[in-house]
Order: C-alpha cells, then sequence, then structure tokens
C-alpha cells in the first residue's frame, strides 16, 4: 500500500517538475514567442483591411406542419369513397428538414436570381446585381472575352454557358452566402440568412427567395387538392347540363300529348323515359355536388399557413472585422503556434535523445 502511495506520489513530482521546465524553456525563449506575435498581429491587421464588409439580411416565419383539424374526421370516411382523400393532401414532402433543402435547391435559387426586383428606383435582375458588385464581367473579359452575356429571357432556352454561370452562381450561394435552418427542432419557425458585400442585395434577395419558395410551396401543396375540385367542377356542370336538357325532354313530351287517352299507354312511355333521366341525373348531380364540397373543404385544408415573423430592415447588421481585432487575435493566434512550435521541437529532442 505505501509502495503505491508512494510511486504516485512520484508520478505527480514527475509531472509537476516537467511542466516547471517547459515552462521555463518557453520563457527563455520569450523573444521567439513575441516575433511570432508580432507577426500574426500584422497579419491580423492585414486580414482586417482586405476582408469586405458584409451584410446578412434574416428573415423569420412559420411554416404550417400540415395536420388536417380534427373537424374532418367525420367527412374522411365519406370523402374516400369518391376518391378524395382528406388526409393526406399534397404537402407530404415539406415536412421536416426537406423545406430547408428545397431552399437549397438550383431551381428555387435559380428563379431568384432571375427575378426582377427594384433597388433605388431601378429595375434589375437580381444576378445582374450580383455580377455588378462581384464586378464578374471585367474577370470574364479578360479571361473569357464574355463580358456582354445577358440573363434576360427565359430560363429554357439559356446557352450552356448561361447555365454554367447560373450554377457557379448557385454553389457560391450554397457554400458561402446562404444560410436555411430551423430556429428549433421541435418548432416550425424557419431562418433565412443572406449574406453579401451588398447591403441592398441581401435584403432583396433574402425577400425574394422567401417569396419564391413559399409560393413554390402553396402551389405544390394544394395542386392535388385543386385539380379533384376542377374535376368535380366539370362533372357538376356537365350533369347539370344534362339534367335541363332532360327536364325539358319531359315537358317537350307532355306537350306533344297533352290530352292522351289513358287506354293508349304507348303515348305515355316517352314523358316516363324522360322522367327517369331527370331522376337518375339529379341523383347523380347530387351526389357530384356533394363530393365538390367535400373536395373544397381538402382544398381550403391544404392552402398553408406561412406567417413572417421578421424580415430584413436597412440598415442591415454587419460583419466586419476591426483593426485591433485583428491584431489581438492575430497576435494570441502567432504566440500559441510559436509556443506549440518551441513544445514540439523540445519533445522531439527529448525522445531522439
Amino acid at each position: 500500500m505505501d509502495k503505491t502511495i508512494d510511486s504516485t506520489e512520484i508520478s505527480i513530482k514527475e509531472i509537476v517538475v516537467k511542466i516547471r521546465k517547459g515552462l521555463r524553456y518557453i520563457v527563455l525563449r520569450w523573444k521567439l514567442i513575441i516575433a511570432f506575435g508580432i507577426i500574426g498581429g500584422a497579419l491580423g491587421l492585414t486580414y482586417a483591411l482586405i476582408k469586405k464588409t458584409t451584410y446578412k439580411a434574416i428573415s423569420t416565419f412559420v411554416l404550417e406542419d400540415g395536420s388536417k383539424s380534427a373537424a374532418l374526421g367525420q367527412y374522411a370516411g365519406l370523402a374516400s369513397l369518391a376518391g378524395i382523400d382528406l388526409n393526406g393532401g399534397g404537402g407530404g414532402i415539406f415536412q421536416g428538414d426537406n423545406i430547408i433543402e428545397l431552399y437549397k435547391s438550383r431551381l428555387m435559387l435559380e428563379k431568384t436570381l432571375l427575378s426582377e426586383v427594384t433597388m433605388v428606383g431601378k429595375k434589375q435582375l437580381l444576378i445582374d446585381r450580383y455580377i455588378e458588385f462581384n464586378k464578374l464581367r471585367k474577370v470574364w473579359k479578360q479571361n473569357d472575352h464574355i463580358d456582354t452575356i445577358s440573363f434576360i429571357g427565359s430560363a429554357d432556352k439559356f446557352t450552356r454557358l448561361q447555365d454554367s454561370i447560373i450554377s457557379t452562381i448557385v454553389d457560391v450561394f450554397n457554400k458561402k452566402l446562404l444560410a436555411v435552418s430551423k430556429l428549433d427542432k421541435k418548432l416550425n419557425i424557419i431562418v433565412v440568412q443572406v449574406e453579401s458585400e451588398d447591403e441592398l442585395f441581401s435584403k432583396a434577395f433574402n425577400l425574394k427567395l422567401v417569396e419564391t419558395v413559399n409560393n413554390f410551396y402553396s402551389v405544390t401543396k394544394t395542386k392535388k387538392s385543386n385539380q379533384n375540385v376542377v374535376i368535380l367542377q366539370r362533372q357538376a356542370d356537365s350533369v347539370k347540363a344534362v339534367l335541363n336538357s332532360s327536364i325539358n325532354g319531359v315537358a317537350s313530351a307532355i306537350d306533344a300529348n297533352p290530352n292522351a287517352n289513358p287506354q293508349l299507354l304507348i303515348l305515355k312511355v316517352p314523358s316516363q323515359r324522360k322522367q327517369v333521366d331527370v331522376q337518375a341525373s339529379t341523383a347523380i348531380y347530387a351526389e357530384i355536388t356533394k363530393n365538390l364540397e367535400l373536395s373544397k373543404i381538402s382544398l381550403r385544408q391544404d392552402i398553408p399557413l406561412i406567417q413572417i415573423i421578421d424580415e430584413p430592415v436597412l440598415p442591415l447588421p454587419k460583419n466586419k472585422v476591426g483593426k485591433l481585432k485583428g491584431i489581438i487575435l492575430g497576435g494570441l493566434l502567432g504566440g500559441f503556434l510559436s509556443i506549440s512550435f518551441i513544445l514540439t521541437k523540445k519533445t522531439f529532442k527529448n525522445l531522439l535523445a
């Protein structure tokens, strides 16, 4: 037992001694550490001067989870007989984190970039504004001689070069400029952040992207229910036209034989046939109308609730590395790297000794 305690005490003493030696070794090389700190501070200052100010536009909104109202439960069984799904809807693809991926998709970013907005009283495509403040046309003119390329017109008719440029810009957004996330995993609050060197562009692109994605979401989510309403409405109109025609036929048949001989039953056949058509058309029309109203209920339930909470407001938050901050962080990083270098070099020497 005593030997174990002694060995433990010796180990602790050895560790303390090694730490003291290491600190003494570091202190003796303070000049090297200061030199690294000065170099790091100079690099930090250079970075602060070179790094351009960026502006962050943030939008937050609440998105419904797609759940149906409990009040529809009593209609679900009846509607299923007509082939109408009141519980499913057309918005399952947007549940969970899929909506976040939708914001990052090429389709949504391309539509947003090709949207025309008004900035400082001037109408301009967002992609043209992006190209302008990044001075890309000068680069293209020097390298590829394509400074006059335009993005006006339908995206379906774009050339390979135009599609390539858009793909490159989309990649930049997904890697550097765009961030989409949920405020909390348990909440349906989506946060969309766009950060660029142009304040007006950041705000305009953020607002347009949210508008584009949310409109796409609404149209897609209600597409199936809307198709059901259109089909049932067309059927209802068709059956109603047949019903009106049958009613007119009954009246015409009666008018043709206003005082038919009761002994001649054959004279009543035309009007009776028309009455059967009226009864059948009435029953069919009533059923289709009922299904149509149920389908309209489903459509109203599928319309998503998207409530904007916050929108970007000028002036936008700036992201700028100050000169003093750059010097301090650079100096600390330089000092840390120098200490790491000194200790690593000493460790290798001890191992080789």
